[in-house]
């Protein structure tokens, strides 16, 4: 059995120290070598901020290439300090990189797990068009975290139906052209919804002038899922 007062403790903790929004979820199934030890998974997400993200037009800005790496390390912050607090109660227990791409990776352009799956597997919202994970309260204008481990957690079995419909606007205004405009499905490869490398050598070519590692958020920006729940 789980530790419940712990598990309820640990998230109001994760709330204090910044997430916006947690969940929890079963991905051992995903996992291969040690990491098939850590069968539960804590999503951690931050919600970014909408004016932030309205002021990306034709490129992305300054302040958004700002915001994205602090809300990024924020939540290397708060899942250090979840880490602390289970390692500490006797489990095993790793926090994934918010952001990190893992260079001899079987997929290019990947990290050692995909956030999304853990955040869609908690029924926190679902994968776009746009190849982004959409929350069900901010739409895509948040940022995740994942700390993996072997401590049972509260699983939760319900997953969110994709609710892009016929909508393509990320995909007509992608400015790589990286966008297919397939409906994402678990278990399918990457490439089918997203050109990865047609979107990172775009962001390399256009916007290095802004920063090492620049990221373009223009697929943020016009999601109706996003700018809808603004409040």
């Amino acid at each position: 059995m789980f530790k419940l007062q712990f598990i309820e403790e640990l998230e109001k903790k994760l709330k204090d120290w910044g997430a916006t929004f947690t969940g929890y979820s079963r991905v051992g199934d995903t996992l291969s070598g040690n990491l098939s030890e850590l069968k539960y998974a804590i999503t951690v997400g931050v919600r970014l901020s909408d004016f932030i993200i309205d002021q990306i037009e034709a490129s992305p800005t300054y302040t958004y290439f700002h915001h994205y790496r602090t809300v990024n390390t924020l939540i290397d912050q708060i899942m250090l300090k979840g880490l602390n607090a289970i390692q500490e109660n006797g489990y095993k227990v790793l926090a994934v990189p918010a952001s990190q791409t893992v260079n001899d990776a079987v997929e290019s352009y990947s990290g050692i797990f995909p956030h999304k799956t853990a955040a869609i597997r908690a029924g926190l919202g679902w994968i776009g068009k746009n190849g982004l994970f959409i929350s069900n309260d901010f739409g895509p204008r948040v940022r995740l975290g994942t700390i993996l481990t072997d401590m049972i957690l509260p699983e939760v079995s319900k997953q969110e139906a994709i609710k892009c419909g016929s909508c393509r606007k990320c995909v007509e205004s992608c400015p790589a052209g990286a966008l297919t405009g397939e409906v994402w499905v678990e278990g399918c490869n990457r490439s089918s919804v997203v050109d990865a490398k047609a979107c990172s050598e775009h962001m390399n070519s256009k916007y290095k002038h802004i920063g090492r590692g620049s990221v373009c958020g223009i697929c943020i920006r016009v999601c109706p899922q996003g700018s809808k729940r603004q409040s």
